[in-house]
């Protein structure tokens, strides 16, 4: 039987990941703290209280840099630290100064690109790469087919997923689209596969493109990596917890 193997929030899109042991998720709803915040660069079309597309952000697809931050949220304080190899930590208030942080990460971005300009939250739904409040699982075994394919090791995190399933055989979640899955007292809808793009080429730990993630997609036929699914019932899950297609 599959279960979860590791579970991990985003709390300010593309700028840092953050393991957790349990979450408590609702229907309708993304993970709680994942994706809130977003930082719009100079070029964004994107409007308060509003969830908008990828490209009105910076991230790593743009900015391979980026993909080298971690974060860590208090969430009784919404204190954030992120850290990165190049720039010295930075602990701030999202709500409270969110200069702190485009002049915090302006740095990493390289001149040519759009600048960062504004930080946007948007609480319940947050900036998936979806319209919808989604919630991405991935298959620890999928992820084993690219490493082999590749002849190397590659981290989870070029994938920024939420819920990392063991079990599984490669590529089994693509048949989990239109199903509903229980996992612990929670139970989600799949509704499509993740279309990936160049922020996976990316390495999570020096923020430098090094693989070809894309290309290693394509050998397989096609350009997905995990699947994206709704809470449809209130639930807690934690790791170890099995994944049952319903």
């Amino acid at each position: 039987m599959s279960s979860i193997s590791s579970i991990w929030r985003h709390p300010i899109k593309a700028l840092g990941r953050e393991e957790l042991a349990s979450v408590a998720l609702k229907a309708g709803q993304s993970m709680p703290w994942d994706r809130v915040w977003a930082l719009a660069h100079e070029a964004s079309k994107a409007t308060k209280g509003e969830w908008a597309r990828c490209g009105n952000f910076n991230r790593a697809a743009g900015v391979p840099s980026l993909m080298a931050i971690t974060a860590q949220l208090n969430e009784d304080s919404q204190e954030i630290t992120l850290r990165h190899p190049e720039r010295p930590d930075l602990t701030f208030k999202p709500n409270d100064a969110p200069q702190a942080l485009i002049d915090w990460a302006t740095p990493l971005v390289p001149s040519g690109r759009a600048q960062p300009s504004q930080l946007m939250r948007l609480d319940n739904h947050g900036y998936p790469d979806s319209a919808y409040p989604s919630i991405s699982l991935a298959n620890a075994a999928s992820h084993k087919a690219i490493e082999q394919h590749m002849g190397r090791d590659l981290s989870i995190h070029r994938w920024r997923s939420n819920i990392w399933v063991d079990g599984e055989s490669p590529w089994a979640e693509f048949d989990w689209i239109g199903k509903d899955i229980a996992i612990g007292d929670a139970i989600l809808h799949v509704k499509e596969a993740a279309t990936r793009c160049m922020s996976t080429a990316a390495n999570p730990e020096t923020g430098k493109r090094d693989a070809d993630t894309l290309g290693a997609l394509e050998h397989f036929g096609h350009q997905e990596f995990s699947v994206l699914a709704e809470v449809i019932q209130d639930g807690t899950i934690a790791i170890g917890d099995s994944v049952q297609v319903l």
